[in-house]
């Protein structure tokens, strides 16, 4: 696929380097993407950079309270458009119950870290 095939069209900012849509299927109120025009490493690093910057701009001027920011690279990590692309997710507290554990959450039993120490002291008590 090239820039030119991309799905997106909901032009938030265009650059030289970059695009930057609003998600179609957006997490939180907000949801980005940073898309390269060039699917090289340089252009990616790019899009992370400026992505961070939005993201420390928005929690600065109070757009958000944190934000997450990631990439889903194979269908095995949830990828669905053969392009490269950097998401850069807006947080707001209570968005969930309990958000630790961040990114750890696209496998939902494995998100929250907390409790993996609880689940194994329950599966000794039950072998015991």
């Amino acid at each position: 696929m090239n820039f030119k095939d991309i799905p997106w069209t909901d032009v938030l900012i265009d650059t030289r380097d970059f695009t930057v849509f609003k998600d179609k299927y957006p997490v939180t109120d907000g949801h980005v993407l940073f898309v390269p025009k060039i699917a090289d490493w340089e252009n990616l690093a790019k899009c992370y950079k400026a992505a961070y910057a939005w993201g420390y701009d928005w929690t600065h001027t109070g757009y958000c309270d944190a934000y997450n920011i990631g990439q889903n690279i194979g269908e095995s990590a949830g990828q669905t458009v053969d392009y490269p692309h950097v998401h850069l997710i807006p947080r707001r507290k209570g968005d969930m119950e309990d958000p630790r554990g961040g990114v750890r959450h696209v496998i939902p039993e494995k998100g929250n870290y907390k409790l993996w120490h609880v689940d194994a002291e329950d599966r000794q008590l039950e072998s015991a």
